[in-house]
């Protein structure tokens, strides 16, 4: 009895050092990645300039990227789900990892954008499986919680960013950034490789049921119709050639929801946003919500400087508020969905989420800072309480075996939400300033253009928040 009670103990002690690497790991990858890009994003001149390239060939280092992670999240959620999430979470951070070590070597820009798309296909393996080994590690009543850490994680990554990206590309160079990452994901692979614990899941069967089930089909048309929307919509114009490719990938659409429901083992369930609402509405809800803040990120930058002729680095210390309030709240409104509805929870997020958006429209050439900050304070609340409890209702809605594709769903609703923001802003920018670049337009015209934005993205906001009080009020009755 005395040795029962012992190995019970030490399982339990086993198992809780578990469940610490393995927050340890998903927290680590999830800062890792979002920190790469967001801190690159400072050092895209000083490549441009060493490599003599031109300012097209430069933003393919973060397109390329992007286009990447969008296409290949939910294939390889899905190869995850059917041979094991751990096995592809390791060969994610393997890949990431050496080709950041490639990049930092690099002596070319075609050598710096096919690396990208390496570090591309190693962040969709990372992002399609994260969410999935983390919540899979933990009992239910706790999966908002740790969800939160993780979600915590990734704004830590986007707030440092663009300070410690900034200050390793002014004293160490641009490689520097890329050395760091590669030290970084190499140190928490071997910790994910030896110390993980296995997904029994899917011993014995994974081998056959990725030969017999995996739908190749399917994949090709998913990744055609994610590749040439998205490349089409970032390259948007009036221009046949742009039109052509965008339209051409709304096309593979039907084609891709048609092939999914006939297939004896499909790529994405697509049924079940026909026959769960709570499912396609917090999907749904992820797009406008990552697209409406991306857009706060980006106009206000260029509004601080462009307007209220703040520096850079002094417009990134005020951007930083948002971003450091979601991290700071991000593992409390998580927990709390625990206890709470997380659909109502994600409501009340939004609905924050659109009042900040809002405030920003009344944003003038001569707003007190105070204002500024007060908004920002809003929506980065808003979205801590929208974030964790949204990706919480959305893993609600689905079985632990689809948990990694449910997840990858959620990565590319933020692609094509931040993808779906710049095409706006372009429209309006073109609409409003036609040729004049954003230093040489007249501060009343750049604040015209900033305002329809936010007025749009409040509408979509609000309108959200709304249907999904009205949809919840309905189900509790």
């Amino acid at each position: 009895m005395f040795n029962s009670g012992g190995n019970t103990h030490t399982k339990r002690m086993k198992y809780e050092k578990e469940q610490k690497t393995t927050i340890f790991v998903v927290v680590t990858t999830t800062f890792i990645t979002t920190f790469t890009g967001s801190a690159l994003n400072l050092s895209i001149p000083d490549i441009g300039s060493d490599f003599h390239a031109s300012a097209s060939s430069v933003g393919w280092l973060v397109t390329a990227y992007m286009l990447t992670v969008a296409a290949l999240s939910v294939p390889f959620g899905r190869i995850a789900d059917l041979t094991g999430r751990k096995r592809i979470l390791v060969m994610g951070i393997l890949l990431f990892s050496l080709s950041s070590a490639g990049a930092a070597l690099g002596f070319s820009m075609w050598m710096l954008i096919l690396l990208r798309i390496a570090q591309g296909i190693g962040g969709a393996m990372i992002f399609s499986t994260n969410t999935a080994v983390l919540i899979s590690a933990f009992p239910e009543k706790d999966r908002g919680k740790v969800l939160g850490y993780s979600i915590a994680s990734n704004y830590v990554g986007l707030s440092a960013g663009p300070v410690a990206g900034g200050f390793l590309n002014y004293n160490l160079g641009w490689r520097s950034i890329f050395i760091l990452t590669a030290l970084v994901g190499f140190a928490v692979l071997l910790i994910a490789w030896k110390k993980l614990p296995k997904d029994k899941r899917a011993e014995g069967f994974a081998s056959a049921a990725f030969s017999k089930d995996y739908d190749a089909a399917g994949n090709l048309l998913y990744i055609g119709m994610i590749v040439l929307t998205l490349y089409g919509l970032s390259e948007f114009s009036l221009d046949p050639k742009s039109l052509l490719v965008t339209g051409c990938g709304l096309a593979m659409g039907p084609l891709f929801v048609f092939r999914e429901l006939k297939a004896a083992s499909p790529v994405m369930q697509v049924r079940v946003f026909k026959n769960n609402l709570a499912y396609s509405f917090s999907n749904l809800a992820a797009l406008i919500n990552y697209g409406a803040i991306f857009s706060v990120g980006y106009l206000l930058s260029i509004y601080l400087q462009e307007v209220m002729a703040f520096s850079s680095q002094t417009a990134g210390v005020i951007l930083i508020v948002q971003p450091a309030l979601m991290a700071l709240l991000s593992p409390y409104t998580g927990k709390l969905s625990d206890r709470r509805s997380p659909f109502i929870l994600a409501s009340l997020g939004m609905g924050l989420c659109a009042a900040g958006v809002l405030l920003f429209a009344f944003v003038g050439t001569d707003t007190p800072l105070w204002m500024i900050l007060a908004a920002l304070v809003v929506t980065g609340t808003g979205f801590a309480f929208f974030s964790s409890p949204n990706t919480n209702a959305v893993m609600a809605c689905v079985e632990t075996k689809d948990y990694g594709v449910a997840s990858s769903i959620l990565a590319t609703m933020r692609s094509i939400g931040h993808t779906a923001s710049m095409v706006l802003i372009t429209l309006l920018v073109s609409r409003y300033m036609g040729e004049q670049t954003l230093s040489d337009a007249p501060p009343e015209l750049l604040v015209k253009t900033m305002r329809s934005a936010f007025l749009i993205f409040a509408g979509a906001c609000g309108a959200g928040a709304a249907l999904s009080l009205k949809k919840n009020g309905k189900k509790k009755r």
